[in-house]
């Protein structure tokens, strides 16, 4: 029995998803609007850019060199 059909013949008493004001109803379990993405990512992100920095440094110091 579907959720909607449950609550119309009263056997279930959740609500519908429905009526989320802060966040994109979309992403609601699964994350995927941009806003909880980046949330998850973070991390990660700050630690690519830390990475390339370095890269960048370290090839710019081997153009130095020669």
């Amino acid at each position: 029995m579907s959720l909607k059909k449950a609550i119309k013949y009263g056997k279930e008493h959740r609500k519908d998803y429905r009526g989320a004001k802060s966040v994109d109803p979309s992403c609601r379990n699964h994350n995927g609007c941009d806003w909880c993405k980046g949330n998850r990512t973070y991390q990660s992100v700050k630690q690519k850019q830390k990475t390339d920095e370095m890269l960048k440094e370290m090839e710019m110091g081997d153009n130095d060199s020669k």
